[in-house]
């Protein structure tokens, strides 16, 4: 009985893989039995989150057994205030891929599609094909998106356009200049989904294209508390975007889709800059820490604007991946991306970079 299940479900189920994560600590640890493990797979904060974080998190577990404010208001104001926007301009979601999912069930339908880049986030392509909507791939250029080649992929039955900037898993990213006549150049049918996750890490962070969406109101932007900020394991992120959009994607939201702890914690993270500059200077370390010795392996390492470099090992990457898992360091293989011969290697303490470049050399001899 069981086998004629995928005859039932969705036609866009049918042909998706489940998204690969970075590989648990706790998933090497038993199938190993290692001990000490560096996890430099998933673009996480090595810092940790701030102190303030801890204090907002302790305040409020004597409510749990409380449902959290659905709507969101202190922390919609908390942004709202940061980004001289209005509460309804302000969608919340459980992490950034969930508002992508929501992005992607309010405007796609059966004839209604989307374009992506090649090598770009996986989520845009499983969100889409999850919803049975035509998918556009257009090849990059510079292991990046090629914004002319993705206008020009234009139909009239397109409605969204996912953009990370800067991009993961390949670091690349595009200028605000570029993103600006990509914008002014698409049909009113078209909705720009900027996808920023990584933009405290940028050389362009201090350029925000929240400033953008009264003159471009298609243009939404989606972030995250789970990098800079480092509240991973909370799961919250947010969209802005003109209110009319909002609204539209406040209808679609599930209720309560952000938990108490959530919402209190990114409140408390928000109002920490200092905290993410600290972040930001670490991670400017730890990239020049880890690239310099790379490039004298002899291995090309791919421009990063993010928090992670994209190694090209010249070589199939998956038996360096597994032989780096017996040296009790993860990183993460991009063949899911294909990318063969590629891994990604997130930032972490100088210490933790330093045990990757060790382990790295021992497998490369």
């Amino acid at each position: 009985m069981v086998q004629g299940i995928e005859t039932w479900v969705a036609p866009g189920v049918r042909g998706l893989a489940p998204y690969q994560p970075g590989k648990p600590i706790s998933d090497l640890e038993r199938e190993l039995g290692i001990q000490d493990i560096v996890k430099l797979a998933s673009n996480e904060n090595p810092l940790g989150y701030s102190p303030h974080v801890r204090d907002a998190l302790s305040s409020a577990l004597p409510d749990m057994a409380r449902y959290p404010d659905g709507g969101g208001y202190a922390l919609k104001s908390a942004l709202a205030r940061y980004y001289g926007l209005t509460q309804d301009q302000v969608t919340l979601g459980n992490g950034s891929n969930d508002v992508l999912d929501i992005v992607a069930r309010t405007f796609l339908t059966h004839e209604q599609g989307a374009i992506v880049a090649q090598y770009a986030f996986a989520i845009y392509a499983l969100t889409v094909q999850a919803m049975s909507a035509p998918l556009q791939v257009v090849p990059a250029i510079h292991y990046g998106h090629d914004l002319t080649a993705m206008a020009q992929a234009v139909q009239v039955s397109t409605r969204l356009i996912f953009i990370a900037n800067p991009n993961n898993p390949t670091g690349s990213s595009v200028s605000q200049q570029e993103l600006k006549v990509f914008m002014q150049e698409l049909p009113p049918h078209v909705h720009v989904v900027l996808d920023e996750a990584y933009l405290e890490y940028s050389d362009e962070g201090g350029v925000d294209a929240a400033t953008w969406i009264e003159q471009f109101p298609r243009l939404i932007i989606c972030r995250t508390f789970s990098k800079a900020y480092g509240l991973a394991g909370l799961r919250i992120g947010y969209a802005l975007s003109s209110a009319p959009v909002a609204n539209l994607l406040n209808r679609v939201r599930q209720p309560f889709n952000v938990s108490s702890l959530g919402l209190v914690a990114a409140e408390a993270a928000l109002a920490d800059q200092d905290f993410v500059m600290r972040t930001r200077q670490l991670n400017q370390a730890g990239l020049q820490q880890l690239r310099a010795p790379l490039e004298g392996k002899g291995l090309q390492v791919l421009p990063s604007q993010g928090n992670f470099l994209c190694l090209d090992m010249g070589r199939p990457a998956q038996p360096v991946y597994e032989a780096l898992l017996r040296q009790g360091v993860i990183v993460r293989p991009l063949g899911g991306y294909g990318m063969p011969n590629h891994l990604r290697v997130s930032v972490g303490l100088p210490e933790e970079n330093a045990r990757f470049l060790t382990a790295l050399d021992h497998v490369l001899s």
